[in-house]
């Protein structure tokens, strides 16, 4: 059975002092929790959440990393430097990481690599546009997206490599897919892994959805077969709204 890893990811909010705040009232409210809770914060944070959030269960996650792991790389910050002040989540590929900043499949891979290296825990994010989704080419495109990202993986690698599907044309929006079509395209990517990995390590990799999930409705989508936990934005920069999905089962 595969847990549910709810995660949350905060983009460019939060000063420490509310930081401190948020993760304080937070572990509070899911220390009873079975699934597995993750807050990926601003690098300006990490240091202040990690001291705030031992002893409770609480995980701490990065939002990027740069693959090499030293160098003349201005302003970006490594997999080593993350894993030096234990940090264990990192989300990498994000649809606004590869708009902004010209991320590609390439770079992508080269990142989960490095994570791996330095025993990071990759949060690998696939999504499509609504161009593409209205184009009929979904399942092709985040099925690419995720056969690019493992690429050279062993398949305990893979195994521990969670993929967040998040259509980009329902990130921040409002807009969500239905539970039924968030479920069909994990399900797609689940498909795609067992045929170049196999079926066992199929069933073993976590996807989560990620979409405007809310405390309206996290429960009907995380209930679904295939999806396996949240990639939560705005609703991840409150204890009480991100408290809620994370006890949707309660």
């Amino acid at each position: 059975m595969r847990k549910k890893v709810i995660a949350g990811n905060w983009k460019m909010n939060m000063l420490p002092n509310e930081a401190i705040e948020m993760i304080t009232k937070l572990a509070e409210y899911v220390k009873d929790t079975n699934n597995e809770v993750v807050l990926c914060v601003p690098y300006i944070d990490l240091f202040y959440c990690l001291m705030t959030a031992q002893g409770t269960n609480i995980k701490i996650g990065a939002q990027n990393m740069h693959y090499e792991e030293k160098g003349a790389y201005t302003g970006e910050i490594s997999a080593k430097m993350l894993k030096s002040i234990g940090v264990e989540y990192v989300i990498i590929g994000h649809s606004e990481r590869r708009e902004y900043f010209a991320e590609t499949d390439e770079i992508v891979n080269k990142k989960v690599k490095s994570a791996f290296a330095n025993d990071l825990k990759p949060i690998v994010c696939v999504g499509e546009t609504l161009e593409q989704r209205e184009a009929g080419n979904t399942f092709d495109i985040i099925t690419a997206q995720t056969e690019k990202a493992l690429y050279g993986l062993s398949l305990d690698e893979v195994q521990n490599t969670i993929i967040a599907y998040e259509p980009i044309w329902a990130i921040g929006t409002g807009k969500t897919a239905t539970s039924e079509d968030a479920n069909e395209a994990c399900k797609k990517i689940r498909e795609k892994i067992s045929k170049i990995y196999g079926q066992n390590v199929a069933n073993g990799v976590i996807i989560q959805y990620g979409g405007s999930m809310n405390p309206e409705n996290a429960k009907e989508l995380l209930q679904m077969p295939d999806i396996d936990g949240g990639l939560v934005g705005g609703a991840s920069l409150k204890a009480e709204t991100f408290e809620k999905i994370v006890n949707y089962n309660k």
